[in-house]
């Protein structure tokens, strides 16, 4: 689908103004580019596997809202006219900058694939991990080789919360582990598991595109898919998945997620696992990482293991009783 895109080319000072006054007219999606500096507060609680390179803050900032590419000329024309007008209005109390704006077109492709240039191949224990549009690196042929491409889906493999799962289901799965992946995204965690030896697994994720994005790595990975499943939806607030994770019954759960998720999962894992079954938890920020082990120890039918750190990020392990 093409769609209208608008930018307006403002003053940081005014992003705020002109984000509510972009509300109050019906625009309630919107992105904002600028080159003001993230704080240390906003790092911890990013979760994502690239962080921007920002030049000086120049104090420019441009705000972007579309509309379909069908939008009648009239209703357009009403639109930036009315956009206009506020923004002549703000200028009395407020620096607007320069207020124009520009219509340029854009597609959902244009979504999907700008962030494939940042993804370059990297190296987690003994696995290779590369997108599927780069060659093998000759250097890494002895080392164990993921594709991935994760599409929509959240989960290159590059973040560390992300790698501090990888090293733990390294050290915890065994040949024909049930696994279930919470949280699964583009199911790099599964294909690892898989690649360790594990046997039937269980994937589910709240976001539909995980659905199509596993099956396109594993393919990728041509590794087959009879004894895997991949289930939308949310376990918190699903019973029915809640039942069938129990009648189950998983050598490991694993959750990279976040610790304001982890911590009412860990309430009811415990249900889904066997005994001595190991729930592997990541996504936690140091400052989470004292709720998140609360939350273990309160379930009286889960013993914690260890945390493990890798920068600001911990994964946190305990074990059924």
């Amino acid at each position: 689908m093409k769609w209208n895109k608008y930018t307006i080319k403002t003053t940081t000072q005014a992003v705020d103004f002109i984000g509510g006054m972009l509300i109050e007219l019906g625009i309630d999606s919107m992105e904002v580019e600028d080159n003001v500096q993230i704080t240390n507060e906003e790092k911890e609680k990013l979760f994502i596997d690239y962080l921007p390179d920002l030049p000086q803050d120049d104090g420019i900032a441009y705000i972007s809202f579309y509309t379909e590419e069908s939008e009648k000329d009239a209703d357009e024309k009403q639109l930036l006219d009315k956009i206009r007008e506020k923004l002549k209005e703000a200028k009395d109390f407020l620096d607007v900058g320069e207020g124009t704006i520009k219509k340029s077109m854009t597609e959902d492709i244009d979504w999907v694939n700008n962030w494939k240039k940042y993804f370059k191949s990297f190296t987690v224990g003994k696995f290779f991990i590369k997108p599927t549009w780069e060659k093998m690196d000759a250097g890494h042929e002895e080392m164990q080789m993921i594709e991935i491409d994760p599409g929509t889906a959240f989960g290159t493999g590059k973040h560390e919360t992300t790698q501090l799962c990888i090293h733990q289901l390294t050290n915890y799965v065994r040949p024909k582990d049930r696994i279930l992946d919470l949280g699964c995204g583009s199911g790099i965690l599964s294909i690892v598991a898989k690649k360790l030896g594990a046997g039937e697994i269980v994937m589910t994720d709240i976001d539909e595109a995980a659905v199509s994005a596993v099956s396109e790595n594993f393919q990728a990975n041509h590794l087959p898919m009879d004894d895997v499943e991949v289930i939308q939806g949310n376990v918190l607030e699903e019973e029915e998945m809640q039942k069938y994770f129990s009648e189950k019954q998983f050598d490991i759960v694993v959750a990279n997620i976040l610790a304001d998720v982890i911590v009412p999962v860990a309430e009811i894992v415990d249900k889904f696992l066997k005994k001595d079954g190991i729930f592997i938890s990541s996504g936690i920020i140091y400052m989470k990482e004292d709720e998140v082990t609360d939350a273990i120890n309160q379930n009286e039918f889960l013993e914690f293991i260890h945390v493990a750190k890798q920068g600001d990020w911990r994964a946190v392990m305990a074990r059924k009783r």
